[in-house]
Formats: structure tokens, C-alpha cells, sequence
């Protein structure tokens, strides 16, 4: 990626191509960091940025507290002009944003360079946000997917 970073916070890189933005999340997003997680993508946009990826590539788990994180930050995203993409790969990660319906709100890619990839509409949307390849999506009819 062509581009120049640096740290939003202490655990938060963000590598800024134009004026998209990519914010590496950490590996864990609970209670005990997701109130700083919001606070680094509000930061982003408010760099007027066009798009934001939180990169989630390397998150193996996500609490409620995470996912209300995103919810908020898309809705803020979204008041103001910009989008909010996210890039997971954990089924766990994934699951949790199909089952409390977040997938439905934020677009959802399987990786950075998809999420950067797709020239579709920067900004987050009410239909079925999921695109191929995501583990653990919900299936066509909107239920959750079963484990195993």
C-alpha cells in the first residue's frame, strides 16, 4: 500500500492511501478497550477521511462493547459524508457481526485489500453489507450461521 502511517494511539497504526484511512485494530476488542477503539476511528474521520477500514484482519475476538464501538462510528461516518468497511477474517469476529445484525449495517470484507479493492459506495448502507468470502456470515436468509 502506497501511503504514510502513524500511531492514532498506542495500539492503533493508521495507514492513510488519499483519503481513505486504514486503522489496524487490536487482536481483542472488549469492554476494556473499546471505548479507545471508537475514539481512534472518530479521530480518523475527523482527518476528513473519505472511507475508513478498521482493519480487523488480526482480531480474534470481539465483545458486545466492541461492536458497539462500530455502531457508533458508522453512525458518526455516516452523519458526516464518510464510510466505514470492515476487514475480518475470524469466524469468531465474523459471527458476532452477522448475529447482532452489524453486517447488515457496516460493510464486511474478508481482507484490507478487498475492502480498498471494491469501488462500490464508500459509505455504509441498510442492505446485506457482506461480501464473498467472509467466514461465518449470515446465510441469504439473514439467519446466523450454525457452528460447526
Amino acid at each position: 500500500m502506497d501511503g504514510w502511517w502513524w500511531p492514532v494511539s498506542g495500539n492503533s497504526p493508521v495507514v492513510w492511501v488519499g483519503r481513505i484511512a486504514v486503522v489496524t485494530l487490536p487482536a481483542e476488542v472488549d469492554v476494556s478497550n473499546a471505548d479507545q477503539v471508537r475514539q481512534d476511528l472518530a479521530v480518523v474521520l475527523a482527518q476528513d477521511a473519505s472511507l475508513v477500514i478498521a482493519d480487523m484482519s488480526k482480531t480474534t475476538f470481539c465483545d458486545s462493547a466492541g461492536v458497539t464501538a462500530l455502531v457508533r462510528v458508522v453512525r458518526q461516518a455516516n452523519a458526516g459524508g464518510a464510510g466505514l468497511r470492515v476487514a475480518a477474517s475470524a469466524p469468531a469476529v465474523t459471527r458476532v457481526l452477522a448475529i447482532t445484525g452489524v453486517d447488515r449495517l457496516i460493510e464486511i470484507y474478508p481482507s484490507v485489500a478487498a475492502a480498498m479493492a471494491d469501488p462500490g459506495n464508500e459509505t455504509a448502507h441498510e442492505g446485506l453489507a457482506v461480501h464473498p468470502g467472509c467466514a461465518g456470515q449470515a446465510d441469504p436468509d439473514g439467519r446466523a450461521p450454525q457452528p460447526g
